[in-house]
């Protein structure tokens, strides 16, 4: 199978690398800077699989179609990446890898629902520069369908080639899969806030706090929505209602042990790592989907929305806020 995969920041390096490094047929297509890194330095990964160094072929663009695109742009950089490649993906399976429950819907724009296969990264990674990523922790790779149609492609076929990268799920809900995968990405916005580590940020017990708020905020919008959530590998739905039903201090230190030990790298978050590159973050189809989904039903989000608007704010200033002040406005928001 020809693949390419559009988009060469942590995710899409990390799994075009570890394709690659099993002989399938990928190629790598990413911005200036990191092709031309990719191209003189070969591509870098790093973390708990141990070091490597790959040669790949790497292009700004497509050159030829792909029978899989595998496509590991933010969400908010589909509709670029696919409109000036289009001409070589109207006949490709597409492959989506973003957060949030919106990438179909922008990829039906350019490919029927037929090839539109979506997926879930349950691995995390990070980006350090061109060419150089972090393999911070391992996880599964889910496939679903996102539309109620049958689609133009074969599932176990798909999943033999992903599970050469990670091991793949063949989910049938993966729509629930990805509401519930929008509580655990949640969180990444608190350390973009503060401009540190996931593991420096939670290690403090009020912040690990403003995080169980945030799922509880989202959990009453999910539910008086009566939005299935499904169950995620590492996971369960139970971990969203136990720690949303528990006292929120006490479920505050457990999470806060649980982060701290996530990684033995500093881990970053996506969020984070796009404000970091100078990169429009995700933010608003993370926290933003439940502020989306609240406003759009005569609900509300206060903590989420201002969350998102404090994440706006570092993005244009560029300047972080201690965690005395995200404490402060959180806590005028809950």
């Amino acid at each position: 199978m020809k693949i390419a995969v559009l988009g060469a920041g942590a995710i899409g390096s990390l799994v075009a690398g570890y394709l690659k490094l099993k002989g399938e047929d990928v190629s790598l297509i990413g911005r200036p800077d990191s092709v031309k890194a990719i191209i003189e330095q070969g591509l870098k990964i790093s973390g708990i699989r141990g070091d490597f160094r790959i040669l790949i072929d790497c292009h700004e663009m497509l050159v030829e179609r792909p029978e899989l695109l595998i496509l590991a742009t933010k969400t908010q950089d589909i509709d670029a990446a696919l409109s000036v490649n289009r001409s070589f993906i109207k006949d490709s399976i597409i492959l989506t890898t973003q957060n949030g429950v919106q990438a179909d819907n922008i990829v039906v724009k350019y490919v029927p629902k037929e090839k539109i296969v979506s997926s879930i990264v349950m691995f995390g990674a990070t980006y350090l520069e061109p060419a150089k990523v972090v393999h911070n922790f391992e996880g599964s790779w889910i496939i679903g369908k996102m539309f109620d149609v049958n689609p133009d492609w074969d599932d176990v076929a798909i999943s033999m080639v992903l599970d050469k990268a990670f091991p793949a799920i063949i989910s049938e809900n993966i729509k629930g899969m990805k509401f519930l995968k929008i509580f655990v990405n949640a969180n990444n916005c608190i350390a973009a806030i503060l401009g540190i580590s996931m593991q420096e940020a939670f290690s403090d017990l009020e912040i690990s706090r403003i995080s169980i708020e945030i799922w509880k905020e989202g959990f009453e919008i999910i539910d008086n929505l009566e939005i299935d959530l499904v169950s995620l590998p590492g996971f369960p739905v139970e971990n969203l209602t136990k720690f949303t039903s528990m006292p929120a201090q006490e479920a505050a230190k457990i999470f806060s042990g649980i982060m701290i030990k996530l990684s033995k790298d500093p881990l970053y978050g996506s969020i984070l790592q796009s404000i970091m590159r100078g990169r429009e973050s995700e933010i608003d189809y993370i926290n933003g989907e439940f502020v989306r989904l609240a406003e759009d039903n005569d609900l509300s989000a206060p903590l989420n929305k201002k969350l998102v608007e404090m994440v706006h704010q570092v993005e244009r200033t560029e300047k972080f806020f201690s965690k005395e002040e995200l404490i402060i406005r959180a806590r005028n928001s809950f």
